[in-house]
Parts: structure tokens; C-alpha cells; sequence
């Protein structure tokens, strides 16, 4: 699009870098634009292979958004929440408690963390269509834009990384895109999720934990990476590393759907928000997400036509006669997070819910 035409959008003001000496999280970094050969595709596929199986997050860059461009979706992903009124925002409320349904608005407070503090979050949800819904007014101009976004996030991004699982599980590089169909339906979506600063009580409540430990629901999840210091993921080993943030980077991880499917050789690793960094406490902590599941109607089961699979062994989590399809997966998982009564599990600092048959493990 050309500048001259966009629409004025107020600038989002980030917090600065943290300057505090953190242990991050050493995470492969995925150089995407290789893919477009056939030998960038072999060494990448590698690549991504390994970062899965290792800490299950990595960094892609030269993703085709110049920082520009990144800067400005990011203005655009506070529109949402700094100019639409509350009363306007209960117009295009999510039907998520009803029908699992996540499109528009998750209130503050939507989730209870644990049963004293509710959660200071709230997020905008656009499917991969954004004529399906409508929209605050305020957000009607950048519609064109954000409609840009989620299709660059799918065909620069998400295509091929699901062409090199597929490779690195020895499959036909189309077997993971034809489980995730543009126009199919389903609920990939664009998210933009605002985090707010919370009280020194709520904070001494919760032990800083903004969002328990968990794992995605869907395929791939990709984070526009921005600079406030929250988010941890769990090692193999049981500890808590942070993510860096690098300029203009994208973070992507794998959820429950990419588990199922590939028999639980490529796990969703356990992640979760806590409270800042102390240089970037009194900011507030904007992101802009890309959540990509597959179609509504594929049924959650390994691919045992994969010859890596066949050599390591499949780890079901469910019976294949009783795995769930996409959309009962999410649905169930969407209806379920937060407010259903979760029980102390055998690990300490771990509550569970069973949700189709399935262990769900959240971490305090």
C-alpha cells in the first residue's frame, strides 16, 4: 500500500529494550527467505527440526515486513483498545463462553489466574476473512491492512513453515497445507492482546504470573516480537528461560494441533507471562499474533504415513476413533480457559483439566 493513502493511526508508544541482565532462552533463528530454494528448503528444514525438538520455539526473520511496516500494524493493534469506548467494545464482544466462538472482543478480567486476581488483559480477535464480522467503527479504515497482515502471515510465513515440518517428517511438503486451507473454515486469526500493569497486592497474589503456563490450542502460533520483557518458556528440563526480544523478528512456537498430528514428536512447549522486567513495569505490553489451526474439519490424528514417525514410535494422546476434530478441540479448549475448576495435578505448582479425554496441564 502505498503511505501516502494509509489512514492516520496514533503512534503506539513501546516501552524501551530492558537493560536487565535476564537468562534468555537461546533460540534457533529461522532465516525464512531461504525457503524459496530447493537447497535453502533441505538446510532449513533441518534447522526447524532441531529447534522443535529442542526448546520448541525459534525466531524467523526476513519475513518480507520491513520494520516499517511492523511498526505501523503495531499502531494499528492499539486501535482496539485506545479508541474504541467500553460500551462500543460490549457491541462486538466474543461469543467464547457460548459457543467457543473467539472472534472480537475478550474482556479484562475474562479469566480468573487463581481465585483471588483476575487477569489484566484484554484482546481483539480478526479471522482470516475480516468481512466475516463486523468491526468498531474506528477499525473500519484499517480493515484493508489487517486483511494484508493475515494474508502475508499465511503465505510468507505459515506456508512455508508447515512445507518444512512436512519435509523434516519426510512427508510431501502439501500435507500440512492441505490441513490448513486458506478459505477453509476455521478460526486461524490475526490477535492483538493488551497487557495493563497490575497492583504490588495482585502481583504478590499471583507470584508476577500474568498468564499460567500453558500450551496453544492450534498448529503454529507466530508473535510479532515486540520489546517488553513477560514472556518465559519451560525447557525440557523444567525451568523458566525468557525470550529476547529482536527487532523486527517474528517468535514461533507449535500448539496441541501440531502435538496430535505428529503423534507427539513435535510437543507444544509450556509458556506462559509474568510480570516485566523492573525497567518496563509501568508500560503496557502490546502484541500482535498470528494463531494458525488447521481447518475445522480435520480430525486430530497422527500422520503414521510419516517414515520419521514410523522410526521414533507415536505417542497418542487419545484413541484415533476418539480424537477430536479441529474445531471440537478448539471450541472445547476456548470455552474451558479460565473459568473451568482446575485440580492440583501430581506435579507441584501444576492444575489439570480433562478436555475430550485429554490431560490439559496449566503451570502457577
Amino acid at each position: 500500500m502505498d503511505s501516502i493513502t494509509l489512514p492516520y493511526v496514533p503512534h503506539y508508544v513501546a516501552a524501551p529494550p530492558t537493560k536487565e541482565n535476564l537468562e534468555y532462552a537461546d533460540l534457533a533463528i529461522i532465516d525464512i527467505s531461504k525457503a524459496s530454494s530447493e537447497e535453502g528448503c533441505a538446510a532449513l528444514a533441518i534447522e526447524i527440526k532441531e529447534a522443535l525438538l529442542n526448546l520448541g520455539f525459534f525466531y524467523v526473520v526476513n519475513h518480507g515486513y520491513s520494520q516499517t511496516q511492523t511498526a505501523r500494524m503495531f499502531d494499528i493493534a492499539d486501535v482496539p483498545f485506545s479508541a474504541v469506548t467500553d460500551d462500543e467494545k460490549q457491541i462486538y464482544a466474543s461469543t467464547r463462553k457460548q459457543d467457543g466462538m473467539l472472534q472480537g472482543y475478550t474482556s479484562v478480567q475474562y479469566t480468573d489466574i487463581d481465585g483471588r486476581v483476575r487477569d489484566q488483559l484484554e484482546q481483539y480477535c480478526i479471522v482470516r476473512d475480516v468481512t466475516q464480522r463486523r468491526h468498531p467503527e474506528a477499525l473500519l479504515p484499517l480493515l484493508p491492512e489487517i486483511q494484508e497482515f493475515s494474508t502475508h502471515n499465511y503465505f510468507n510465513v505459515l506456508y512455508p513453515i508447515l512445507r518444512l515440518i512436512a519435509r523434516s517428517l519426510e512427508l510431501p511438503e502439501d500435507t500440512l497445507l492441505n490441513k490448513h486451507v486458506f478459505d477453509a473454515v476455521g478460526e486461524t486469526a490475526v490477535r492483538f492482546i493488551k497487557y495493563y500493569p497490575r497492583t504490588e497486592e495482585e502481583e504478590a497474589k499471583t507470584n508476577n504470573v500474568w498468564l499460567k503456563g500453558h500450551t496453544d490450542f492450534g498448529s503454529v502460533t507466530i508473535l510479532w516480537s515486540q520489546p517488553v520483557a513477560a514472556l518465559q518458556i519451560q525447557t525440557r528440563e523444567g525451568e523458566w528461560r525468557w525470550i529476547r526480544h529482536m527487532e523486527n523478528a517474528l517468535v514461533v512456537n507449535v500448539g496441541d494441533a501440531m502435538d496430535f498430528l505428529t503423534g507427539g514428536y513435535y510437543k507444544g512447549t509450556i509458556h506462559r507471562v509474568v510480570q516485566p522486567a523492573v525497567d518496563q513495569r509501568d508500560y503496557t505490553r502490546l502484541g500482535v499474533f498470528y494463531f494458525a489451526i488447521p481447518n475445522d474439519d480435520i480430525k486430530l490424528v497422527p500422520m503414521v504415513e510419516s517414515p520419521v514417525l514410523q522410526r521414533v514410535g507415536i505417542q497418542r494422546r487419545c484413541e484415533d476413533s476418539e480424537a477430536p476434530t479441529m474445531e471440537q478441540w478448539r471450541k472445547a479448549r476456548t470455552m474451558a480457559y479460565g473459568l473451568s475448576k482446575l485440580k492440583s495435578g501430581k506435579e507441584k505448582g501444576v492444575e489439570e483439566e480433562i478436555i475430550h479425554g485429554v490431560v490439559i496441564k496449566h503451570y502457577n
